[in-house]
């Protein structure tokens, strides 16, 4: 396993309130890693890349249709993507290199899953990745 992915199953899977987890390169568009059983289509990658290339008011009104559902966006800025759809969320966070994607489902908190996910995004832009 890689770094990278040990890195994903570890600080992220491994608080139990992140239910999958994936990074995307950003510059290829195309999924580098993820959590055992998680897929992200190329239509999904996209998504999610354009969610940060257009203005996040608009990113907030339009929200975000990833993995054939539908999220209302609860926060779009130019390092970060929260959506939910009533139980479930995506936590979207950017990087220099990469997009980290975290998901949650009922009877995760929300909450741990955005800290989880904004202190790796955190690690991996002091890292220059």
């Amino acid at each position: 396993m890689s770094h990278l992915q040990n890195l994903l199953l570890d600080t992220l899977l491994g608080t139990k309130h992140v239910d999958s987890a994936a990074l995307i390169k950003l510059q290829e568009q195309n999924l580098c890693i993820a959590s055992p059983g998680f897929s992200v289509m190329p239509s999904d990658v996209r998504r999610l890349v354009n969610g940060f290339a257009k203005n996040p008011l608009q990113a907030r009104r339009e929200g975000l249709y990833f993995k054939e559902k539908d999220y209302k966006c609860v926060r779009a800025d130019e390092y970060s993507l929260y959506a939910k759809n009533e139980n479930t969320g995506v936590i979207v966070v950017k990087t220099h290199l990469y997009l980290l994607v975290a998901t949650y489902t009922e009877g995760m908190y929300p909450s741990v899953c955005v800290e989880a996910a904004e202190k790796l995004g955190d690690y991996l832009r002091k890292k220059g990745s």
